[in-house]
């Protein structure tokens, strides 16, 4: 698409590319839909608003829609964000199960698919499987949208362990053997050809929550999972903070207890995941079985073999008293560590997400219970603590949420959007941001 040549030099200035990132992010947020509203919310003058509307939409960015209603005099035109001029591929891999699917750039699903898998197989056969379903879902996509091209913009991956930010590599992850200092963003982005970025699932988990579920319209807020293992997500000023290197909010290997017969596994004792985690309640609940505490949980154990995190969630659920007194334990385990992150951080929601945290209402019970009366009470005066509202759903979501932030960052944008598209141009990952999506 032809872009003038004197625009092109401009867009080169800070000050260009900041206006220009701002009315198209007022338009695909709809905090705008019109010229004069888009000159009302970003302070800029009319005749800017004009250029950059009409740069945006010979780009393909923006198009015209219905005419809007009229202040008094002519009736502008309303303007949509073509959020169908392309595809983001978004993947969270939890340690049992993988989540993948293709949005539009509103990060609306498109198409997803969830089946189980083990992390600890090592990275080739899960990113061949991810791979695979990954050119499924964009068959079906282009299939069903009438849209043969269905451009791939980026790929956005959650890994349930700690992820250098800046390479896209997992670093020492506890629970992915094989996995440690593995390229996957180069992986992909060699089959994708397109920008890749990778985070800890439970920062994708918290981003999804901002954009697109409970937390939309928050500041400040801590995202908890509860799952196999027990991570945190932090959104602070309305941003993801990831921290320096990429780990913070790692709160499921923080010591809770002095004893040293419990190894967590990340080699440590005393971890908050080798009381309160999945595993350890399934590990737990076995134990209750073999011992004869819990009638439900032996025949269960009879039945399949085994027990899970799961089992003991139903047991609970059907008044089993040491179930009922294992998760309760553990919710307050939680509960006792978030207090002292609700007094230090102060945010205000708290959201419970996870598999084991979707069981039931006994350990969400505990944990508020713990934070209430453990935390300063003025951190607790307007705080909430809720269930997720994405469920399962929230690390996907929240791993196209991620790469639409990083590829409509005002310096990346200024790289493609002359081309009308960042297909193709797997570098701007490279691109040095004034400041930093964190």
């Amino acid at each position: 698409m032809r872009v003038v040549e004197d625009v092109q030099v401009q867009a080169l200035t800070p000050d260009y590319v900041d206006s220009l990132a701002t009315v198209l992010d007022l338009v695909r947020t709809g905090a705008a839909r019109t010229r004069p509203e888009l000159g009302r919310r970003s302070g800029l003058g009319r005749t800017v608003v004009t250029q950059r509307v009409n740069q945006l939409t010979e780009c393909g960015l923006l198009e015209e829609g219905a005419l809007g209603p009229s202040s008094g005099g002519r009736a502008p035109r309303e303007l949509r964000f073509r959020a169908g001029a392309g595809v983001i591929l978004a993947a969270e891999l939890g340690a049992t199960s993988i989540g993948v699917g293709v949005t539009d750039l509103a990060g609306t699903v498109l198409a997803e698919r969830e089946e189980l898998a083990d992390i600890a197989l090592g990275p080739e056969p899960v990113l061949d499987r991810v791979e695979q379903l990954f050119d499924e879902l964009l068959a079906e996509v282009r299939a069903t949208g009438g849209d043969a091209e269905a451009t791939v913009w980026g790929v956005g991956i959650g890994l349930p362990g700690p992820v250098e930010f800046a390479t896209g590599r997992p670093s020492a992850p506890p629970i992915m053997p094989g996995w440690d200092g593995y390229p996957v963003r180069d992986r992909l982005t060699a089959r994708f050809s397109a920008p890749v970025w990778v985070d800890n699932e439970v920062n994708t988990m918290a981003l999804g929550e901002l954009r697109a579920g409970s937390a939309k319209g928050q500041s400040d807020i801590l995202y908890v999972k509860i799952g196999t293992g027990i991570g945190a997500g932090l959104v602070s000023g309305g941003r993801l903070h990831r921290g320096s290197q990429g780990c913070a909010g790692d709160i499921g290997h923080a010591a809770v207890a002095d004893e040293e017969n419990v190894v967590c596994r990340c080699g440590n004792t005393g971890c908050l995941e080798a009381y309160a985690g999945g595993a350890a309640l399934a590990r737990d609940g076995l134990a209750a079985a073999r011992e004869g505490r819990s009638e439900f949980l032996a025949g269960v154990l009879a039945e399949t073999g085994t027990v899970t995190a799961g089992d003991v969630s139903r047991a609970a659920q059907s008044g089993d008293r040491t179930s009922v007194e294992l998760l309760t334990r553990a919710g307050r385990l939680i509960g006792s560590l978030l207090a002292t992150l609700v007094s230090f951080y102060n945010p205000a929601l708290v959201i419970i997400g996870g598999g084991v945290a979707a069981a039931g209402d006994l350990l969400l019970a505990a944990v508020r219970e713990s934070v209430y009366r453990r935390s300063l009470p003025l951190a607790t005066r307007e705080l909430r603590i809720a269930r997720s509202a994405l469920s399962d759903r929230a690390g996907l979501v929240g791993a196209a949420f991620m790469v639409i932030d990083e590829v409509f960052a005002p310096e990346r944008l200024a790289h493609w959007v002359d081309r009308g598209s960042p297909a193709g141009d797997p570098d701007l990952v490279d691109v040095p941001l004034r400041t930093p999506l964190l």
